[in-house]
């Protein structure tokens, strides 16, 4: 019997899994060097972040872990969580 064709990475793909990460430095001046597709945070606290879409701040509180987030820059001015990492 011929083995089932794996579907599991192009699958993938097409969802727009993240291949890079990278730690991140809170910036209000500039934005991260690619549009996140995820936010790993490390320690609870708040993520003042421009988000992709509509592009002004705003203010969430996240509790440790990977949140969806497509944002443009992570502003230093009222992030209190630490240990963020971008992923795209």
């Amino acid at each position: 019997m011929a083995a089932a064709r794996d579907t599991m990475p192009l699958a993938i793909d097409n969802i727009g899994s993240a291949r890079f990460a990278a730690a991140v430095t809170p910036d209000d001046a500039n934005d991260l060097a690619y549009v996140t597709r995820g936010i790993y945070v490390g320690v609870a606290g708040n993520l003042a972040v421009n988000m992709s879409g509509n592009g002004g701040p705003v203010t969430i509180p996240v509790q440790p872990g990977l949140h969806p987030l497509a944002v443009s820059r992570i502003l230093s001015t009222g992030t209190t969580a630490t240990g963020i990492v971008a992923i795209w």
